[in-house]
């Protein structure tokens, strides 16, 4: 994972060179830690702090019947995304409704100059025409499979990229 991490903070960096306008932000609860990882990646490369924060994209989603409530809760997002680029940060794409909620979200805390796309793993079987900019790992699933990835932080065990057929 850790060469994968490296790989895709370079390519991040190849795209925005000097970073001084970078902010990363993670889709809670895999994006988040991922964004992390990739923000002290390119820290050590740079030698300077990327701001990085998560959103929680729960009332944003599309299956989720609560829209109006999205307008009440308090966000956790310190950050100022006005006219910066932001990176944002998820483990695993699929249809990229995911990733719409999260642009939604976004766009209520400002005007980005720019959002990248960065996602560990693209499974494929996208149903937006969402597509990422930086990729660590592509593979073929239909929906019938499942794909997880398994990070240290949150699951107490080693970290994994799991691959199975749920039929």
């Amino acid at each position: 994972m850790e060469k994968i991490i490296r790989s895709m903070s370079n390519e991040i960096l190849e795209r925005n060179n000097d970073a001084s306008n970078l902010i990363i932000i993670g889709i809670k609860s895999r994006g988040d830690i991922l964004a992390k990882r990739i923000a002290n990646e390119i820290n050590s490369i740079k030698k300077k702090k990327i701001e990085t924060s998560a959103i929680d994209i729960t009332f944003y989603r599309d299956d989720v019947n609560l829209k109006a409530y999205k307008y009440v809760i308090k966000h956790d997002m310190e950050l100022i995304i006005d006219k910066k680029d932001v990176i944002l940060v998820d483990d695993v794409i699929f249809t990229g409704r995911s990733i719409r909620a999260a642009i939604d979200e976004l766009i209520d805390y400002g005007r980005p100059n720019s959002i990248q796309l960065a996602v560990l793993v693209d499974r494929g079987g996208r149903e937006l025409p969402l597509q990422p900019d930086y990729v660590g790992k592509k593979i073929k699933a239909g929906s019938d499979y499942e794909v997880s990835v398994h990070f240290k932080e949150l699951d107490n065990e080693n970290e994994v990229l799991t691959f199975y057929n749920e039929k």
